[in-house]
């Protein structure tokens, strides 16, 4: 709920709406909002999630946009206006909805906290520049402290007048603007402002604004501005209008129709806009930006586990084809590290090549496919690449390791300063200032770099060995006490001990020689229920803590993450009993088609945002499926 409304706001602004959405996108959009609204009258900030300030008045707002009427969708309209009001109206709603209402015009920019883009003026070799912030936070925030610095808003049509009266509880010339920049709605607030960010930013707001606005150091300002506009110009050109996501996409044509209304950039963000829309059984939204290298990685790997590749090899040829094309084959043009990017050559993104941001994890299972499939004959697979290709996705495998922990990260090498998430302006996320390690990129890249180093053991054969040593270090270290490891980009603890035992027995580490596959294990087979499967409820991720769901009902792709974290912990072999009955739970709901139901929310990102994958409820039964045949029932699968 949070993707949608920013980029309805950015086409309304600029009168873009109607040449770029028809009557059934509209409909298909509306139909979808209306789909996920609470019995309360509200939206979450995600699908499954209660009422939050930012998800109802971005969704109720997103409503109007459309069309609906203040009065319309038999009384939903309504139901969500009151959602609001009761709860204080949209002045508590949190800092990001702030700045797209601003844009809009139903919120003024005296209700922001600052962001001034001056920062980017800073020498980079300060610790708090914003080059050092993860790419996901600098991407946000930059467009966001231009748009603070022009203190831009749309026209102020009557649909904007309207607004004002109808999603605020005070009339609006009588709020008190000031007061709202540290209002946040309790229902919004995942991570608290800290007194340091309060004090900041009332610094900001009582003494520097009021000069930067001022000849002569408004002559900064506006330097910082063109400086943001050259970054931004830089970024979108990269990744062919894409961006790094849907965020930033939204903020950039906000931006660029803000900059200059008759620019290339905002015609060039437009023709990019379809790459965004997904619509599905529940109706059409804004995608996150897409996975499909992700998706497809996973499924071939699938596929593959089955053991049916003849039969399948149409398949697996198109998608050998589909991963070699998609990876980057050159890094970012020109001075990219004085543009604050990284080299790119060899890596894969999460969705497509034209993207361009890497992905380690997305990396490393395309290089395992790539491993696998090369192992086939080609009249099935296909023809192999170059295996200097193959050298350059280990090359960008071994740059994102950590030099301090043995862990790695997803986008950008860790940033060892944690004390700088002191600084996150988000009232919505957690760990959103910097880059940092996590496990289950660390068991991914660990995996293929052994793969690689038996099939090619030539290319920096020791620097693998040393960091596939590194990195099943911070694996142990990272277990908890209960013998599981923390997902962050999966829920949860189910999602990140599949991954991270698949990673340790990959090298070497088992049952018997380990005590922490030991522990991984105990952890797997105390959580499955009593009808032999496994179910985790998303709030394990704000509160990590280990959460199962409500009447430990059982999820179908938890249950699969489960059954292969035993699988690889070797339970096959000491007590298949445990895979049994989650096997037969899998079989028996696999519907005539062949789909699988879908059921609750599986992905997750900054620990407080769920995200849907809608290939993991095939993906996952089917690769659990198939090394079950495989380790259970050997003789079967020959």
């Amino acid at each position: 709920m949070l993707f949608t409304p920013p980029l309805l706001i950015a086409l309304y602004i600029s009168g873009a709406m109607n040449t770029t959405l028809t009557s059934e996108h509209k409909k298909e959009m509306i139909r979808y909002m209306y789909n996920h609204q609470n019995e309360d009258g509200g939206w979450g900030l995600y699908i499954e999630g209660h009422s939050t300030m930012i998800g109802s008045g971005l969704s109720y707002v997103a409503l109007r946009i459309l069309g609906e009427g203040a009065d319309d969708g038999n009384g939903a309209i309504a139901r969500a206006r009151k959602w609001i009001l009761d709860h204080g109206g949209a002045t508590g709603i949190p800092s990001w909805g702030k700045a797209y209402l601003s844009v809009l015009g139903v919120y003024e920019w005296e209700g922001c906290n600052p962001l001034p883009p001056e920062f980017w003026l800073f020498p980079s070799i300060l610790p708090y520049h914003p080059a050092k912030m993860w790419s996901y936070c600098r991407t946000t925030y930059m467009p966001m402290s231009y748009l603070y610095g022009r203190k831009y808003h749309g026209p102020i049509t009557d649909l904007v007048l309207s607004l004002r009266n109808e999603i605020h509880v005070k009339s609006y010339d009588q709020i008190d603007w000031n007061k709202a920049r540290h209002h946040c709605c309790k229902e919004d607030v995942y991570y608290p402002h800290t007194f340091v960010q309060d004090l900041l930013w009332d610094t900001l707001n009582y003494c520097t604004e009021p000069v930067m606005k001022r000849w002569p150091l408004n002559k900064i300002r506006q330097r910082a501005l063109d400086k943001t506009i050259k970054y931004m110009r830089y970024g979108a050109e990269e990744s062919r209008y894409i961006t790094i996501g849907c965020v930033e996409k939204s903020l950039q044509m906000m931006c660029w129709w803000a900059h200059d209304q008759n620019c290339d950039e905002f015609k060039y963000h437009l023709a990019r806009v379809p790459d965004y829309l997904w619509l599905a059984e529940d109706g059409m939204k804004m995608q996150s930006f897409g996975s499909q290298i992700w998706d497809s990685t996973l499924a071939t790997q699938a596929v593959i586990s089955t053991g049916m590749v003849e039969e399948y090899g149409d398949c697996l040829q198109k998608a050998h084809f589909y991963i070699k094309e998609s990876q980057i084959k050159e890094n970012p043009k020109g001075d990219f590290r004085g543009m604050y990017r990284h080299f790119t050559k060899g890596a894969w993104t999460f969705s497509d090549q034209d993207q361009g941001w890497v992905v380690s994890d997305c990396t490393a299972e395309a290089l395992k496919c790539l491993l696998l499939l090369s192992q086939m004959p080609t009249e099935i697979s296909g023809e192999k690449p170059p295996v200097e290709r193959l050298y350059d996705a280990v090359n960008v495998l071994l740059y994102l390791q950590s030099s301090l922990s043995g862990g790695f990260a997803i986008w950008e090498p860790a940033i060892p300063q944690p004390y700088l998430e002191v600084l996150n302006p988000s009232e919505l996320f957690a760990d959103i200032v910097v880059e940092q390690e996590h496990v289950e990129c660390t068991a991914s890249i660990v995996q293929a770099l052994i793969s690689f180093n038996r099939m090619h053991p030539g290319h920096r054969e020791k620097e693998i060995e040393n960091s596939v040593a590194r990195g099943v270090s911070f694996l142990e270290e990272r277990q908890w006490p209960d013998g599981s490891w923390y997902g962050y980009w999966g829920i949860c603890f189910l999602y990140g001990t599949f991954f991270t035992v698949g990673g340790l027995a990959a090298a070497g580490k088992t049952y018997e020689n380990c005590e922490a596959v030991r522990k991984a294990v105990n952890f797997f087979l105390s959580s499955q229920n009593d009808e032999g499967g496994w179910g985790e409820s998303l709030e394990s991720c704000p509160s990590m803590k280990y959460t199962p769901l409500e009447g430990n009902r059982t999820n179908l792709v938890q249950t699969s993450w489960a059954m292969l974290g035993l699988m690889y912990g070797g339970q096959a072999e000491r007590d298949p009993t445990p895979m049994h009955k989650a096997a037969k739970l899998l079989i028996n709901e696999q519907m005539s088609d062949g789909d699988f139901p879908q059921q609750e929310i599986t992905g997750v990102y900054m620990k407080n945002c769920m995200l849907h994958y809608a290939q993991y409820r095939n993906i996952f039964p089917l690769w659990a499926l198939g090394e079950y045949r495989k380790r259970v029932w050997p003789s079967q699968s020959l």
